[in-house]
């Protein structure tokens, strides 16, 4: 049966993101499976990584909200699925999932989606073109809190004749490894960062957004310098603004308000961010907002870094508090300061003991192989 399965996974870009990294691995595993893959993207920086020979890519602007884009798209896909008799259409975002709702209706097919993230909406519109990501025949959250807020917000839209399940996202344990990463490499990348290694490292890796919660992170950072009087520690804050001038130029005004310049960096890219995680002693995911599975948390860990994060969204469900990283309360900035204070003056025999049972923990549960392998069964099960 398994010879016969050919996936056909559909995202608006190929980036860095959880989605996109999850379709990817998705993309390669198959055909170790004697499955064939295949993929339908606008474009996106993971392209030049995709293995040709394992996996069929095709362009489509399957980016856009048009309709009439949507529409044209879904009639493509009608002759994609047909020419090359696609079992499975995975829809990962919602304007490519219309697409992919119409395609799988007109010609047949198992339809699967993965809800990826708590999708906004003020209005009983936005709610049903949300909606598409639970039509389907098998729909996956990312986490619990993802679980929890489809069936609280979208309880109208389930049937009982369809699946609903929760399949964590998994991460490359291979890659966030401490131990293959090279002192070389680490000090070229302090050299481009100019920062000298005699203070300890904070990294807060993420885009420049208001919910990722960088406004809270820098007020956090002043109260821990005044608490202890001095700078102790240099802060990198790790991530693209996306256009987003205004608010970048609001987070340095902050740091000049409070007198931080010296201490905080901002970074827009790290191409390595295993190598990121390996120069830092400590990680921190602020945001205000619920992250639906929370990847800096997840690689962090496997990293053998303290991480400390919002008590909200799927941090809760990644991090096991005060055993694998620090929780602290959601958009509180004395919260924070003070997990701060405690993360920099804990002792290294602790330190270490916390980044042994963080690794354990993600290779235990949120490891790539075991991702890959539970959506594959689900694929299966769909067609049997």
């Amino acid at each position: 049966m398994s010879s016969n399965i050919k996936v056909l996974q559909v995202i608006p870009k190929l980036g860095y993101g959880g989605a996109e990294t999850g379709c990817y691995d998705i993309a390669h595993y198959l055909p170790e499976n004697n499955c064939k893959s295949f993929i339908v993207t606008s474009g996106g920086e993971l392209i030049k990584f995709i293995d040709r020979e394992k996996v069929k890519l095709i362009r489509l602007p399957v980016h856009s909200k048009n309709p009439l884009l949507i529409l044209l798209n879904a009639i493509i896909l009608v002759g994609i699925i047909l020419f090359y008799n696609i079992s499975i259409v995975h829809a990962r975002s919602r304007a490519p999932a219309w697409s992919c709702l119409l395609a799988t209706k007109l010609t047949g097919r198992k339809f699967v989606t993965t809800f990826h993230g708590t999708y906004n909406f003020s209005g009983k519109l936005k709610k049903f073109y949300n909606s598409v990501m639970v039509r389907s025949d098998l729909i996956i959250a990312g986490s619990n809190f993802i679980f929890s807020h489809i069936k609280e917000n979208y309880s109208e839209f389930l049937k009982l004749k369809k699946k609903f399940l929760v399949i964590f996202r998994g991460i490359n344990v291979d890659y966030f490894d401490p131990t293959a990463k090279l002192e070389t490499d680490e000090k070229k990348l302090l050299e481009k960062w100019k920062i000298n290694k005699e203070k300890k490292i904070i990294l807060v890796p993420g885009r420049l957004t208001s919910w990722k919660g960088q406004e809270l992170l820098i007020e956090a950072i002043n109260l821990v310098k005044i608490e202890l009087g001095y700078e102790a520690f240099h802060v990198v804050i790790l991530g693209s603004d996306q256009g987003r001038n205004l608010y970048k130029k609001k987070l340095i005004g902050l740091t000049e308000q409070y007198r931080l310049t010296n201490q905080i960096k901002f970074i827009d890219h790290c191409e390595d961010m295993a190598l990121a995680y390996q120069v830092s002693d400590i990680v921190i995911s602020p945001s205000i907002e619920p992250e639906a599975f929370g990847r800096v948390a997840v690689e962090s860990q496997s990293m053998e870094k303290l991480i400390i994060a919002s008590n909200i969204g799927g941090s809760n469900e990644t991090i096991i508090n005060e055993k694998t990283g620090f929780l602290f309360e959601s958009g509180d900035a004395n919260s924070l300061s003070k997990k701060i204070i405690r993360a920099i003056t804990i002792d290294e025999t602790s330190l270490k003991l916390i980044g042994k049972e963080a690794r354990k923990n993600i290779i235990e549960k949120f490891n790539v192989e075991k991702m890959c392998f539970s959506t594959y069964s689900e694929y299966k099960k769909l067609l049997n």
